[in-house]
């Protein structure tokens, strides 16, 4: 049986969400609560090594923990790039070449490896590894590559929302309108709404003088923690029920 999500409109809303959660939770940890970006990344790697342990030993797909691994990969991807761009003193531009040649490296691996770069029927070990590695680095790629569009790039965080926006748009004009792959655009989407969501999680945390809405990373992660828990919450429902109709018709 498959061991991920189906790709819906709903996948999209939730993985937007857990993103930017994941953005203003890394902040907190990190910045607030001044652990720094080194211990940051360090704890939040481990979390995401247990989540991703959990979900390869499970033999079915879990709603709650793949949400999970999903979330600990957009925090751990948070406060590795910083600590990439920061404290390495990279540069935004510098850590997001680095971080998209090291995905593009884990996709070309993947495809030699299996062939195939498909994330709607995945159900063993191999290409489960190859699907969760590549999400870890396009979520941290989205954070240095969204920092660089809100500070670097001169559009602010508004600005920066606005033109991955326009671009995701752009993705799904094509999924419905060209016969470009399919996988192809899911991977475009899937790292574009990455920094979408970092640039959004920037827009709602930082103070008004820098062009935020100045909700702070406390106030922000816990809306969002709402949200997402929310969403998760029928997601797991509507996949139990879907489980039962499938049980009564075998």
């Amino acid at each position: 049986m498959k061991k991920v999500a189906d790709i819906t409109l709903a996948f999209w809303i939730m993985k937007i969400c857990a993103t930017t959660l994941g953005e203003t939770a890394g902040d907190l940890l990190s910045m607030t609560m001044n652990v720094g970006y080194a211990a940051s990344s360090i704890i939040l790697v481990s979390f995401f090594f247990i989540m991703l342990i959990i979900q390869l030993s499970t033999k079915q797909f879990h709603p709650v923990i793949y949400w999970l691994v999903i979330l600990s990969t957009s925090t751990a991807g948070t406060t590795m790039s910083d600590y990439m761009d920061r404290t390495l003193a990279l540069g935004y531009a510098t850590g997001s070449l680095i971080l998209v040649s090291l995905l593009a490296i884990m996709l070309i691996i993947w495809w030699l490896t299996e062939h195939s770069l498909s994330v709607t029927n995945i159900d063993h070990f191999r290409p489960e590894m190859f699907y969760w590695i590549t999400i870890l680095f396009s979520n941290t790629l989205g954070t240095a590559l969204g920092d660089y569009l809100a500070d670097s790039s001169g559009l602010g965080f508004l600005g920066g929302a606005l033109l991955i926006g326009g671009l995701i748009l752009l993705t799904t004009l094509a999924y419905f309108f060209t016969k470009i792959s399919h996988v192809i655009l899911f991977w475009v989407a899937f790292v574009l709404t990455r920094p979408f969501g970092a640039t959004f999680g920037d827009l709602l945390t930082k103070s008004t003088a820098k062009g935020g809405l100045n909700l702070g990373t406390i106030g922000s992660s816990a809306v969002l923690f709402a949200i997402l828990a929310s969403l998760v919450t029928v997601s797991t429902i509507k996949h139990r029920q879907k489980k039962s109709c499938q049980l009564l018709v075998d």
